[in-house]
């Protein structure tokens, strides 16, 4: 379990940063929230600097810096005019589940000396993908604490639309699951943000 308020790999709900749906999805679907509400990449530190303008270390997504300019994707003139939530759901990137408005990202630097299993889950995203950034936020829903224990992040499993549940070496798949014999209206446990 990682320390301070940020999920930094441990205690994190994991999608793909190349999706124009994800963003979207997450919030709504998983953490039951606003769907324009950002989320922030962890990225593979040694390519940092081909998508984002810096090359420094940032392991706990302290620090923000925009998104390249030849991955960026500029707005029509037809986007332009359009307003609020419309606007905001323009993909602003190649990456655009973790693109802000602004075309900044608060970055997590990954390094396999520092996270060895996280590394190597980007890793293998990007092996496959070509892609080494994934989006990463905190393994809970709106107004609950991060879960901390694995029979929280079962619940949260299985309360949400997630797909898999990876605790340790052990891969859960939500279709393969028994739904939550006498659950709780959940959504009223927890003050909303």
């Amino acid at each position: 379990m990682e320390f301070g308020p940020r999920a930094l790999g441990a205690r994190s709900i994991i999608g793909d940063a190349r999706s124009t749906k994800m963003q979207s999805v997450m919030n709504l679907k998983i953490k039951y929230r606003e769907s324009f509400r950002p989320f922030a990449p962890s990225v593979l530190r040694e390519k940092v600097s081909d998508y984002f303008e810096m090359d420094v270390d940032s392991p706990y997504m302290l620090l923000v810096a925009p998104v390249v300019e030849n991955r960026r994707l500029r707005m029509t003139e037809e986007q332009e005019k359009l307003f609020g939530i419309d606007k905001l759901n323009v993909p602003r990137s190649d990456v655009p589940a973790i693109t802000h408005v602004d075309y900044s990202a608060r970055i997590q630097t990954v390094t396999r000396e520092d996270h060895p299993l996280y590394y190597d889950l980007i890793n293998a995203f990007y092996k496959k993908t070509g892609c080494p950034i994934i989006i990463n936020t905190s393994f809970n829903v709106r107004g609950e604490p991060i879960v901390c224990r694995p029979e929280e992040a079962y619940r949260c499993l299985m309360r949400t639309q997630m797909d898999y549940l990876v605790i340790g070496n052990f891969l859960l798949s939500k279709e393969d699951q028994k739904p939550l014999e006498k659950d709780v209206d959940w959504k009223k446990e927890f003050a909303l943000d």
